[in-house]
C-alpha cells in the first residue's frame, strides 16, 4: 500500500516523524514514494499544533540510498523538466516548520539532496554521503547543484560532484554538510530532542527565522537586511514576544 511507503508518527504533540519505508530497496526514491512523501507533508500542513518534523529512513542500511535507477532510466526530458524529485525537495525546504533529517547509512544522490533540503541534518557514524550522478551520465539536478555549494562552498561542491566521491560522517561534519554526529542507537531520540527544542521556541519566530534564512541565499545583502528587519518588526508586535520576554524577566527576578 502507498500509505506504508511513508510512515507518519504523531506520538508527540507538535512533532511529526516521517519514516521513508522502503527498506528492501534501501529506501530508494520512486514515483510512488515521492508522491506519498509529498502527500504526507500536505497532511501535516493541516495540523495546527505542528512545530517540527523529523525525517528518517527505515531499516539499518540507508536513510535514502538515492533514486530508483530502474525507474529513473525510463524518464525522459519532459519528465525531467517536470521536476518530480526537485519539487518534493523544494516543498521540504519551503515547509513552514523546521525539518530535521536523522541520517544513517547511505544518503546518496537523491537521498543526499533530500537531506540537504532539510533544515538540520544529524547523522550516525554509519552515514555516507555522495552525489555520484555523473557516473550515470546525469547531474544532481534535484538541488545538488545549488544547495550543495551553499552548504559546503563551491570548491568542495565541485570536488564532490565532479569526482562522485563518498564522504564519511566525519568528513561531512568537517565540511558543514551536517551539524552533529551521534551514536547509532541514539540517532532518532537525539533528532526528537532537537525537534522538541524547536517546538519550545516561539511559533511565529521559528517560522519566520526559517523563511528569512532561506531567503538570504537568494537575494542581495541589502534586501536580506530588509527582510531580516521586516520579520523582526512583525515579531516585535506579537503577544507571544511580550509573554516570552516577560517570562524570562520574571525568572531572572527569582
Amino acid at each position: 500500500m502507498t500509505d506504508e511507503l511513508v510512515l507518519l508518527d504523531r506520538a508527540e504533540k507538535g512533532i511529526a516523524v516521517l519514516t521513508v519505508n522502503r527498506p528492501e530497496k534501501r529506501n530508494a526514491l520512486n514515483l510512488a514514494l515521492v508522491q506519498r512523501l509529498s502527500d504526507r507533508l500536505d497532511e501535516l500542513l493541516k495540523d495546527a499544533d505542528l512545530r517540527a518534523v523529523v525525517i528518517c529512513g527505515a531499516g539499518d542500511k540507508a536513510f535514502v540510498a538515492g533514486a530508483d535507477i530502474a525507474e529513473l532510466q525510463k524518464r525522459d526530458a519532459e519528465e525531467s523538466l517536470a521536476g518530480i524529485n526537485s519539487g518534493l525537495f523544494r516543498k521540504i525546504e519551503e515547509f513552514p516548520w523546521p525539518v530535521v533529517a536523522a541520517i544513517h547509512g547511505w544518503a546518496l544522490g537523491g537521498g543526499m539532496e533530500l537531506a540537504m533540503a532539510c533544515d538540520i541534518r544529524i547523522a550516525a557514524p554509519s552515514a555516507r554521503f555522495g552525489q555520484p550522478e555523473l557516473k550515470l551520465g546525469i547531474l544532481p539536478a534535484a538541488g545538488g547543484m545549488h544547495r550543495l555549494p551553499a552548504l559546503v562552498g563551491m570548491g568542495v561542491a565541485k570536488d564532490l560532484v565532479l569526482t562522485g566521491r563518498i564522504l564519511s560522517a566525519d568528513e561531512a561534519l568537517g565540511f558543514g554538510l551536517i551539524s552533529r554526529i551521534v551514536p547509532e542507537n541514539e540517532l532518532l531520540e537525539h533528532a526528537l530532542e532537537v525537534a522538541r527544542s524547536i517546538a519550545g521556541m516561539g511559533r511565529l519566530s521559528s517560522k519566520l527565522a526559517k523563511s528569512v534564512m532561506n531567503s538570504l541565499f537568494r537575494v542581495r545583502p541589502d534586501v536580506a537586511a530588509l527582510l531580516e528587519g521586516s520579520a523582526q518588526a512583525v515579531l516585535f508586535e506579537t503577544q507571544e514576544k511580550q509573554d516570552r520576554m516577560q517570562a524570562f524577566l520574571d525568572r531572572k527576578k527569582k
